[in-house]
């Protein structure tokens, strides 16, 4: 075991505290990787207190993870010391099941392994990104082209993939409208992503504040969803509609802006159910749908997407100790449009 440092929650809703942290030794299909930036997740906040339930204590937040091999195990093949590798919300599963071998190992029907607030498969508690190194199985690491810088690129192995794939799996492309709801860390690199896929893409954000950005970003048109024109104006206009938001919206009204057979796809996680009259989707043959990251082979063709389309997550970088002042920024939708953590300050 090797101890490194790291910031971690010692428990629910409890501030981030610097601390030290146990590794695993490199085994041999193992790859030690030396953490450049980790990103903070609005994912990480809602587990680190307990909003989608019991956690493990303590934890070390953090799956969006860039950084170099340091030393890999005598059977790695896929990776040497001194590459430019990624980490992202899973670090192991069965491998075995239907969804694995089909490369959707995120849905694996054991389970995944998450890369914190996890349990591994040697029984042993995974802890996350905020630490200056992390031992992963080398088919659960992803290589990061040598076109995207790696503070720009931590993002993507959450932010990037989240978007990535419901935006391709749902047919996102020329000829085709596309919808983002929020203009968040998800949201941003949803616009950026839609767009480079060739669809004609609207953003639906609370009100107009950050419409600037968003249209720099790639959008083609940008409207408030607090004004009652907005629903009125856009019903019937959207192929697909990926919502990034984690509190529950009314989802009758965003379900009338798809056109007949159209799909409304949810990336966010709200704390809270939502409610649905089924006939919001009966009625034009709508779908409703979810999404969660994508598998390995998918987060790996996202890289090597954004880094022919030039395409990183805009970042806020920021130091160890400002970990807790950033989860209450995120909270408070006060940052454009992602923390990453030089983990150099930890």
């Amino acid at each position: 075991m090797t101890t490194v440092a790291a910031y971690a929650a010692p428990a629910p809703k409890a501030p981030l505290e610097r601390t030290t942290i146990e590794r695993r030794e490199v085994r041999e299909f193992d790859v030690l990787i030396d953490i450049e930036f980790a990103g903070i997740c609005h994912s990480d906040i809602h587990q680190a207190r307990e909003g989608w339930g019991e956690a493990i204590f303590p934890m070390v937040p953090g799956h969006e993870i860039a950084g170099v091999v340091s030393a890999v195990g005598p059977g790695v093949t896929k990776f040497a010391v001194g590459d430019r590798v990624g980490v992202g919300c899973m670090v192991d599963s069965c491998r075995e099941c239907e969804n694995c071998k089909a490369g959707r190992e995120q849905y694996c029907v054991q389970g995944n392994v998450p890369t914190y607030n996890g349990i591994g498969r040697d029984g042993e508690p995974t802890y996350g990104g905020y630490s200056q190194n992390v031992v992963v199985d080398e088919n659960f690491v992803v290589r990061i082209p040598d076109g995207l810088s790696l503070d720009v690129a931590a993002p993507l192995l959450c932010a990037g993939i989240t978007l990535y794939s419901p935006l391709r799996r749902f047919g996102a492309g020329p000829g085709k409208k596309v919808a983002i709801v929020g203009l968040g860390g998800l949201g941003h690199m949803g616009v950026k992503i839609a767009h480079a896929l060739g669809a004609e893409v609207t953003v639906l954000s609370q009100s107009l504040r950050k419409q600037e950005d968003g249209l720099r970003l790639g959008a083609d048109h940008y409207y408030a969803t607090s004004d009652p024109k907005t629903f009125e104006e856009l019903a019937g206009t959207f192929d697909l509609i990926v919502s990034t938001v984690s509190a529950p919206l009314d989802f009758n009204a965003y379900l009338s802006l798809l056109k007949t057979e159209g799909t409304l796809a949810n990336v966010g996680a709200p704390e809270e159910p939502v409610s649905l009259n089924l006939f919001s989707v009966i009625g034009g043959g709508k779908t409703l749908a979810g999404s969660m990251i994508g598998g390995i082979a998918e987060t790996q063709e996202m890289l090597d997407f954004c880094a022919e389309h030039g395409l990183g997550a805009e970042i806020e970088l920021i130091r160890g100790d400002q970990i807790n002042e950033a989860y209450e920024r995120v909270q408070s939708s006060d940052v454009r449009y992602r923390f990453v953590i030089d983990t150099a300050t930890i």
